[in-house]
């Protein structure tokens, strides 16, 4: 990694053909390796923060999913609503 820090995009992209690498590979452990360098006071927040998002998105969802399985028995009750309909209206024009 510290071979890469200072190159640019088109010297990495030759660095990486060169080392049979992706560019993405050595842009991730760069990552890797500044994360693992944060204080562990820093990486408690981040953590926090990725928590708070991922309850705040799960509970997003679950009140989507608790919407959709009500209009989907709503849907399903009026479908057997109408085929009891249907059918006692069949009864009706067979007494006729």
């Amino acid at each position: 990694m510290l071979e890469t820090a200072s190159l640019n995009e088109a010297e990495l992209s030759e660095y990486c053909r060169a080392k049979g690498l992706f560019v993405e590979q050595v842009k991730a452990w760069k990552a890797d390796a500044l994360r693992g360098f944060m204080s562990s006071r820093e990486q408690e927040l981040e953590a926090k923060r990725q928590r708070q998002a991922d309850h705040k998105e799960i509970k997003q969802l679950k009140s989507e999913l608790r919407r959709k399985e009500k209009a989907l028995a709503e849907t399903a009750a009026l479908l057997v609503l109408r085929k009891k309909l249907n059918a006692l209206w069949e009864n009706d024009n067979e007494d006729d």
